[in-house]
């Protein structure tokens, strides 16, 4: 009797544990979460890659691109976003030697070394806002259907984002035109440029005119320049917007008399969520929830 205790004793033991090593242990194998864990980054300036691991690599991000100044709300968003972003970049280019490169190409992201440098005196309570930012929120992404959502963003809106389609190629549906009131907080709202004929003419490449003559003229369903006659050359709104060194493809070429003024708005390529948009929202009392619903239509906060 003892010995049919003893051996059922064993088997409520060891039949468990036979189950988990050799069945649940396989599962959790191929979501080898810790081989994801950290985000392979190429440095530009060192023409190096470095391992960093991803909370650490988000809030080198935070520190890169967004103002530190921003309300919590909207670095808690811009860390959600920026954590979504990587998480996609990971699984491209998972066979490649690197994810991200470490400027505007992908995400600005600065590291200790170059923040104490700027910071000084402000590092330490600089840091730790970012870093508050960055762990209450901490593995929370952007999903779309069940899958990981690609959450660009920009700096200023002029008033309305853009649909993706519009400005690059494929239509996602999730990066949808929305309102964007709040922008108007930003100092690069509106910027206004000055130029000679001559300077003009010169950086669009353009044969040198004392007249200027401006026809069809086409738009986004928002107003950006997609493409634009000057002098009957037609040119993309991009290669306009290269060339003047504007911020944005939202602008209006005015001749004003001597001189032709080039009227702006906005900052970046307008799709997803506007960084200035999402400073306002904070302001207003919105969380950082209600900020990427906003800006992302029809998303869903997921954590890993």
């Amino acid at each position: 009797m003892i010995k049919k205790i003893l051996l059922f004793s064993f088997l409520i033991i060891i039949i468990p544990f036979v189950i988990v090593t050799v069945f649940i242990r396989d599962d959790e194998i191929t979501f080898n979460f810790s081989s994801n864990s950290v985000v392979r980054v190429y440095r530009e300036s060192s023409d190096t890659i470095d391992v960093i691991p991803i909370e650490e690599y988000i809030v080198g991000v935070l520190a890169g691109e967004m103002p530190v100044g921003f309300e919590l709300e909207a670095l808690k968003a811009q860390a959600v976003a920026a954590r979504s972003y990587v998480m996609i970049h990971m699984q491209r280019n998972v066979k490649k030697e690197y994810d991200v490169v470490d400027s505007v190409t992908n995400q600005v992201y600065l590291d200790k070394d170059h923040l104490l440098a700027v910071w000084k005196d402000s590092y330490t309570s600089n840091i730790n806002k970012i870093k508050s930012a960055v762990l209450s929120t901490k593995g929370e992404y952007i999903s779309y259907n069940n899958k990981v959502a690609e959450a660009l963003f920009f700096s200023t809106s002029p008033g309305i984002t853009e649909n993706s389609e519009e400005v690059f190629s494929n239509k996602v549906e999730y990066l949808r035109s929305v309102d964007s009131p709040w922008d108007e907080i930003s100092p690069v709202y509106e910027t206004n440029y000055t130029f000679t004929f001559e300077q003009f003419y010169n950086k669009l490449g353009l044969k040198y005119s004392d007249k200027l003559n401006i026809e069809a003229v086409s738009k986004t369903t928002t107003g950006r320049i997609k493409t634009i006659k000057i002098n009957g050359k037609e040119l993309s709104g991009n290669y306009v917007c290269s060339k003047l060194g504007l911020k944005s493809t939202y602008f209006e070429i005015i001749n004003d008399d001597s001189k032709i003024v080039v009227k702006n708005k906005g900052y970046g390529h307008g799709v997803g969520m506007s960084q200035y948009g999402a400073q306002g929202m904070a302001k207003e009392g919105y969380t950082y929830q209600d900020i990427l619903k906003h800006y992302y239509s029809g998303i869903e906060i997921k954590k890993f």
